[in-house]
Parts: structure tokens; C-alpha cells; sequence
């Protein structure tokens, strides 16, 4: 019997949450998933979803909590038959779940992240009890939720690691197309560190803590370079134009790159010597498994969902409040890692 799912997002935006569940829509079929999906904004990888081979549906959200969505959702839950719907963040599993009510349709929200504002905090807390099953990506993003939100953990949490097609990391790039390195001018003699993650308003990517850093890195490897790939996403151009100014005022702008949003993100991480992902906080972070299974070497923060990934031999980034592992509290922006052995 084949199994029907709806999977919401609030945007198609280029991210991680984005590619997961790109991936799982391309593959749905072959996986004996009968897969619809539904997107509540635009964004960079909708021709993309378009194309996935999973019906997809273009709504809208115009309130907090939009009557007319939860109507539309429940006609397209009708319309497709769908056992199980899914969400990734609260506002929209909100929405399913006033969307299926008398249907019979199970409900089932991933945590992919902290608790980052108050607004979330109360949506999340409202809404995961009334889930029929929970999924955090990883377990200590469980554990957090049990001892630094206060949840209760019961038989309907399920930690499901976010995943990555392999097929998905083939390369990329056309014929004649320069590569990283030509675009920036760099030769292959030159060392070429970097980083994929997007520049976010609240700062749970941690590029400054990787600038601050980089003129005593280039000082003792005079020839290396890094690469910065990311989007900077609407309240974020601060933090992104802080980033670039120190580097610019510290003499080493010429050897440190902004590229932007990418669409070829595995031709770009085998082009690298190392992966940096320096982070606050991460459930477990998409471009760190694409990394690790395209064998580049890796140096990563401390906290214990990065440990996940690399497990325990990797190298890390301490940050204080973090010991053996352990967050003894949510590690926080400002925050200032040092790198050991």
C-alpha cells in the first residue's frame, strides 16, 4: 500500500530544511511515498520543487494564523487523500493541524532548531503536544527541547537525522564553465579554506568568529584563501557588512571572498582544502553531511549536534559553556570559540 504525505514549507528559499526536503521529493516515489507538496511563499529552488516529480502547491499566508490557508490545506488534504502531513517549524504545523481536524490525517512536526524568539517559543509550545509524533534531527536537538525548554519526552519522539541524496552531490558544472577557483583567480597551489551556510539576522551562523580569526590564520599560511557561501537573508545586512568591513580593515579583503548564494554547492565544497562551519546553534546542518560525504576535511564548533556529524575524532571549535560535549546552556551569539587540537 502506498503511503500518502503532504509536506509544507513556509518558503522555498535555498537552505537546508529547503534541499531536505527537496531531496525526499524527488525520491518519494521510488521510496513507495505518495508525495504532495506545498509551499506558503516563493523563493530561489521553486523551479526546482516544480520539477521534483511530487504534485506541488503554490499557496499563500497573509496572517499569523490564516483562516483561508487552513481551508485551502484541507482541500488539497482531501483532494490528494493524505494519511500523514508534515511541517518543519510551528506556524505551519499550526496550520495542519487546524487543517485536518475530524479527518483522521496524522500530524507530524520535525525540530530542526532551537527556539530562537518568544513568538516561537509559544507557537512550538502550543503545538508539539498536539502532534501525533515528533522528530527532532538529532538527539542532543532532543535533548534540548527535554532540558532547556522543558518538554516532556514521550513514545510519540522519534529523532530522525536529516538526511542527503548522494546522487544529488554528482558534479554539477557545465562544460567551459570556470570554476571556483578560476572565477576568484586562485591556483591550485593556493590553499582554499571556506564555509556554506547563510547570513542570518540573529547570527546562529558564526562567520564574524571565523573573520576574526582569519588574519592570524593568514599570517601563519601565507598563500591560503577563504570562501564565504551564503545568502544574506532580509535583517541580516548588518552583521553580513560587519563581516566584510573587518576584513577589509584588517588588510586581508583581497583573500577572503563573498560569493553569495550558489546553485552548485558540491562542485564548490571539491574544490575546497577545508570545510569551516563555525555555528551558535544547529539541528543538524545539511552542508556539513554534504561535506563529510564528499570526504573534505572539516573543522567544526563544539556544540553536540556538530559532534553528530563529525563524531568524536573531528575538530572543533570550543565555545564557553560547552564541556565534554554537554551544552550547559544554549550556546549564544557572542560567544567566542577558540580552536584545540
Amino acid at each position: 500500500m502506498t503511503l500518502k504525505v503532504l509536506h509544507i514549507l513556509d518558503a522555498t528559499n535555498r537552505g537546508g530544511a529547503e534541499m531536505l526536503t527537496l531531496d525526499v521529493c524527488r525520491n518519494a516515489r521510488n521510496a513507495g511515498l505518495d508525495l504532495t507538496f506545498v509551499a506558503t511563499g516563493g523563493g530561489d529552488l521553486e523551479r526546482e520543487f516544480e520539477r521534483s516529480g511530487a504534485p506541488y502547491f503554490r499557496l499563500q499566508r497573509r496572517l499569523p494564523i490564516d483562516p483561508v490557508l487552513v481551508k485551502n490545506l484541507r482541500r488539497i488534504i482531501k483532494q490528494t487523500g493524505a494519511q500523514i502531513v508534515h511541517a518543519q517549524q510551528a506556524v505551519e504545523a499550526i496550520h495542519l493541524y487546524l487543517a485536518t481536524r475530524g479527518t483522521g490525517v496524522k500530524c507530524v512536526m520535525s525540530l530542526q532548531a532551537y527556539i530562537l524568539d518568544t513568538k516561537n517559543r509559544i507557537a512550538t509550545k502550543m503545538i508539539v503536544p498536539r502532534m501525533d509524533a515528533v522528530c527532532p534531527v538529532s538527539a542532543s536537538m532532543q535533548e534540548w527541547y527535554r532540558s532547556g525548554e522543558g518538554f516532556t519526552i514521550t513514545d510519540k519522539y522519534h529523532v530522525l537525522a536529516n538526511g542527503v541524496d548522494a546522487a544529488r552531490l554528482g558534479p554539477t558544472r557545465k562544460p567551459g564553465t570556470p570554476s571556483l577557483r578560476e572565477e576568484l583567480g586562485i591556483s591550485d597551489d593556493r590553499a582554499l579554506l571556506g564555509m556554506v551556510g547563510n547570513f542570518y539576522p540573529d547570527e546562529r551562523k558564526d562567520q564574524w568568529s571565523i573573520c576574526r580569526a582569519l588574519t592570524a590564520i593568514f599570517a601563519q599560511h601565507p598563500n591560503a584563501h577563504f570562501v564565504f557561501v551564503g545568502a544574506v537573508h532580509d535583517g541580516a545586512e548588518d552583521y553580513h557588512r560587519r563581516c566584510v568591513e573587518h576584513c577589509r580593515d584588517n588588510g586581508i579583503a583581497d583573500r577572503v571572498h563573498f560569493v553569495g548564494k550558489r546553485g552548485d554547492i558540491p562542485d564548490l565544497l571539491r574544490e575546497l582544502d577545508l570545510f569551516i562551519f563555525s555555528t551558535v546553534q544547529e539541528g543538524l546542518p545539511v552542508a556539513a553531511v554534504e561535506a563529510l560525504m564528499l570526504g573534505v576535511p572539516m573543522i567544526v564548533s563544539d556544540i553536540p549536534p556538530m559532534l553528530e556529524v563529525g563524531g568524536a575524532h573531528a575538530r572543533t571549535f570550543v565555545r564557553r559553556g560547552v564541556q565534554n560535549g554537554q551544552c550547559r546552556r544554549p550556546c549564544r551569539k557572542g560567544d567566542r570559540p577558540v580552536e584545540q587540537p
